[in-house]
């Protein structure tokens, strides 16, 4: 795939539209891999000069701040921002809500001031000025159900987008009792994705697939990596995989458009 790298460019003098901002699941989780190639896909059909920072890019620190070591978080963060402002970043894109959060909401006080979009938001932005279009006809009538993911809305209030976007794929759309702000997490957030299960009579993501399963979906949708992994596991431990697929939002709009 053809992935411009930021130095790449501004050895070049050129500088990018967007700087797409991988993450870690992005970069090295297999199920996530899909989702940043997806959007890669999405960014060439709509022709948006693009760039990514490639070995440059460091954790945002999310995990770090989240499990309590703001030490460790601060010294991840003012390494990206000095990268970041050294290559004068105005825009950032991710998939990830997690690194959508921090980037917006933790590090502007540090000196990282950037336009900060959730790949769904820049989607949307792409269809209203006529960049892009869905094909509505390959998941015409599925059976959806979309989970929201905790830093995309009840830390952001992003609900709309992502129901925006699974509307124009033309599937049948039906909510979980839990959704927007009274939403479950995965079980993911807050660095629990990295953590052992504390103790209960049930892990989070299998009650939180419970949930979707309620709504008899054929998809489960979903706009983060971490999501997408917690409640493909909760599909496995309930072994619904020959029935239900759980997809990122950009995944399904690369399939409807056959990319």
């Amino acid at each position: 795939m053809n992935v411009p790298v930021m130095a790449d460019m501004m050895a070049q003098g050129k500088q990018p539209e967007i700087l797409f901002w991988v993450g870690a699941a992005g970069s090295y989780d297999d199920k996530a891999k899909k989702i940043s190639r997806a959007f890669v896909k999405i960014l060439h059909q709509a022709k948006v000069d693009f760039a990514v920072l490639g070995t440059e890019e460091s954790s945002t620190g999310d995990a770090a701040k989240r499990a309590g070591n703001e030490f460790l978080f601060q010294m991840q963060a003012m390494m990206n921002i000095e990268v970041l402002n050294a290559y004068e970043v105005k825009k950032i894109v991710t998939c990830d809500p997690h690194s959508f959060n921090t980037l917006k909401n933790e590090y502007p006080s540090l000196g990282g001031k950037y336009e900060v979009y959730h790949h769904t938001q820049f989607i949307q932005n792409l269809i209203a000025e006529g960049r892009l279009e869905i094909n509505n006809t390959t998941f015409k009538g599925k059976r959806l159900t979309f989970h929201d993911p905790c830093y995309l809305g009840r830390a952001n209030d992003v609900y709309e987008s992502p129901r925006d976007l699974i509307k124009r794929l033309g599937v049948n759309l039906t909510e979980m009792k839990r959704h927007k702000s009274t939403a479950l997490c995965c079980g993911a957030g807050g660095a629990q994705m990295f953590k052992d299960a504390e103790a209960g009579d049930k892990e989070v993501n299998v009650l939180r697939t419970e949930d979707a399963i309620e709504t008899k979906p054929q998809i489960i949708a979903t706009g983060c990596p971490y999501c997408k992994t917690m409640m493909t596991d909760g599909v496995t431990f309930k072994e619904k995989n020959d029935q239900i697929v759980v997809k990122d939002i950009v995944e399904l709009i690369a399939e409807a458009n056959q990319l």
